[in-house]
């Protein structure tokens, strides 16, 4: 039987992802055997840079955790994982696609993407949705055709009145 203070430390542990799971607006579970030890620094470094974190637990303890959050993932969670946790919906997704990308070890199997199921198709759909700058790049050139269109229709107006022309 276990001792009295490996169990107080394996409770902190679920405690510990169960408050991560509370704070997280996406978490994946990602197979990352294969991936050397400098490789995996690398992720967690890019993941920093977007207020993510990617850390590695014992899948009895995150078995655990989740099912405290009524989630269930045990039919994902075979071999080594890593479980990423952020504060932000498509950044992290886009890095750990790239990532992924770059470095075939890599899997994302499925997550939890704003409370809801993601299996990895939904997952690298995410992937490919511009960033929020890229986006609202997007939404500007929009409203400018429209003023430039404006603009030409009433300078072709001005023009026909100087010229004498009728309404």
């Amino acid at each position: 039987m276990a001792s009295k203070r490996i169990l107080e430390q394996k409770q902190a542990v679920v405690k510990e992802i169960t408050d991560k799971l509370d704070n997280a607006k996406t978490f994946l579970l990602l197979n990352y055997q294969g991936l050397t030890v400098s490789e995996f620094a690398e992720l967690r470094r890019s993941l920093r840079e977007v207020n993510s974190d990617v850390k590695i637990y014992k899948n009895t303890l995150m078995n655990i955790a989740l099912k405290d959050k009524n989630i269930e993932l045990s039919d994902y969670m075979e071999g080594p994982n890593a479980y990423l946790f952020a504060d932000s919906i498509i950044e992290p997704i886009k890095v750990v696609s790239k990532f992924a990308k770059d470095h075939p070890a890599l899997e994302v199997r499925v997550g939890y993407i704003d409370s809801e199921f993601a299996d990895s198709k939904v997952i690298s759909e995410y992937a490919t949705i511009p960033s929020m700058e890229g986006l609202l790049t997007m939404f500007a050139g929009g409203l400018i055709e429209h003023v430039r269109n404006l603009s030409i229709g009433l300078n072709l107006y001005a023009e026909k009145l100087e010229k004498g022309g009728e309404n």
